[in-house]
């Protein structure tokens, strides 16, 4: 049984502009140049020790890099993991040109070098244009993205040519916050889940005739979740330690971006005895799925509306809902 159920925030650490060496010439291994930045799994197991919470998992890995909001589920709040997911992500982000990497970011090897024409902020504006609303990217090969049950970081690292092919992603916001020549530029970006911002910052240097790599990256939101609530990890087992933690845990279902429905009793009972259960909510919803609360207020679980019910008042319909996840919130 789960000690801790809920939502925790953390701030991930990663590279800062203090740590503004560039990337080395030649290495042993691509993509590795041990500079000991915590992965988002890194985190997980940091977290799962100092809790003693076996089961964690996260939202949306964060590259060992880059800093910002990871949304971590405790205990029965892994299970609802894939409702997390979906939401759109914000990010600060610092783009260095003249230099191209293996990884797409200031952590690879140096694979290309070029001039950087000389540039106005106008320029970079109307580069930035072709990139924004629903776009076709191709995926950086340092990734977590897997192609025949592995990982394509893995082929990467064994030297294998892989041909990615693009996908469908969105730039909702691409803001140019500051350009320093020769060569630093500073972004918000907004944009929807899967998107890449290294390999944004790659195709960008190659729209300013030049090549690019991402120097800093920094998740300011993902989804409902901010920066405002995160805490970093000395906070978290600061916390641990004065047995505190649970009061930094945000608590199941937070947030959610789904219908509310509150539930009587009998309803209640009826679903989470797995039974369809029929309820007078107005229309079924638009993905079909509403989160549900027990009278109590209390976060009763995910349910599925599987249509109108069959001899119903035409005026006051009722729907029939199943549960998808259920959870016992006597526990």
């Amino acid at each position: 049984m789960s000690q801790y159920n809920g939502l925790l925030i953390v701030d991930k650490p990663g590279k800062t502009r203090n740590d503004d060496a560039a990337p080395p010439q030649t290495e042993s291994e691509p993509g590795d140049t041990n500079r000991k930045l915590p992965t988002s799994h890194d985190v997980v197991q940091q977290v799962r020790r100092w809790s003693q919470e076996r089961r964690i998992g996260h939202t949306g890995t964060l590259d060992p890099m880059a800093s910002g909001v990871l949304v971590l589920c405790l205990g029965e709040a892994t299970r609802l993991v894939e409702y997390y997911q979906r939401h759109d992500k914000q990010y600060y982000a610092e783009i260095m040109l003249g230099a191209a990497t293996d990884t797409y970011d200031a952590l690879g090897r140096i694979t290309q070098q070029a001039h950087v024409p000389q540039l106005d902020e106008a320029q970079i504006e109307r580069a930035l244009a072709q990139f924004r609303g629903e776009v076709q990217q191709v995926p950086p090969l340092f990734s977590a993205l897997k192609m025949q049950g592995e990982s394509l970081h893995r082929k990467a690292r064994r030297g294998e040519t892989v041909a990615l092919a693009p996908r469908p992603i969105t730039f909702h916001q691409l803001e140019l916050l500051a350009y320093t020549p020769p060569n630093r530029i500073c972004m918000r970006i907004r944009c929807s889940a899967g998107a890449y911002i290294r390999s944004l910052a790659h195709d960008l240097g190659q729209a300013l005739h030049s090549c690019a790599y991402l120097d800093i990256l920094r998740r300011e939101q993902a989804g409902p979740f901010g920066l405002a609530d995160a805490h970093t990890l000395p906070q978290i087992e600061s916390a641990i330690q004065q047995q505190r933690f649970a009061e930094m845990l945000l608590p199941l279902g937070a947030r959610l971006d789904l219908p509310q429905l509150t539930l009587d009793e009998e309803a209640h009972t009826r679903l989470g005895y797995g039974q369809k259960t029929p309820i007078v909510a107005g229309p079924p919803p638009v993905e079909g799925l509403a989160q549900a609360y027990a009278t109590d207020g209390s976060f009763a679980g995910i349910i599925r509306c599987l249509g109108v019910a069959q001899d119903t008042d035409s005026a006051n319909p009722a729907t029939i809902w199943k549960a998808e996840k259920w959870f016992n919130t006597e526990s």
